[in-house]
């Protein structure tokens, strides 16, 4: 029914930036919540960033300061500007939407964020 797509995942430097984006495509849905995940080798999935379809944005520790979380509802689009990495972050990022009818949660495939020191 939905279907998410993230982009902008790579490798980069300690110290430097990355900007991912989800679009989210389908018919006969809107969006509720957005969010981002991350999930590295050998640890759980663990929850970075949301925001929801009013605007608020709630941050894991690891990301408050360092990471951005936005949405652009027109285009379906959830965003996270990623900067001042560390290789901690390394880590295959999910978005994940919740759409209004239903409450139904979709996964994305993930993109891989890796960071050298």
């Amino acid at each position: 029914q939905v279907r998410l797509v993230e982009f902008g995942g790579g490798l980069v430097q300690a110290g430097g930036s990355l900007k991912l984006s989800c679009a989210a495509s389908g018919s006969g849905f809107s969006i509720n919540a957005m969010a981002w995940y991350r999930q590295a080798p050998g640890k759980q999935r663990e929850l970075v960033a949301t925001v929801t379809s009013g605007g608020t944005t709630n941050y894991a520790d690891s990301a408050k300061g360092r990471f951005t979380i936005s949405r652009d509802n027109a285009k379906n689009t959830v965003y996270l500007q990623m900067n001042s990495l560390a290789p901690e972050d390394t880590a295959v990022y999910y978005c994940w939407v919740q759409v209004v009818r239903g409450g139904y949660i979709y996964w994305g495939h993930g993109t891989q964020v890796t960071v050298s020191s």
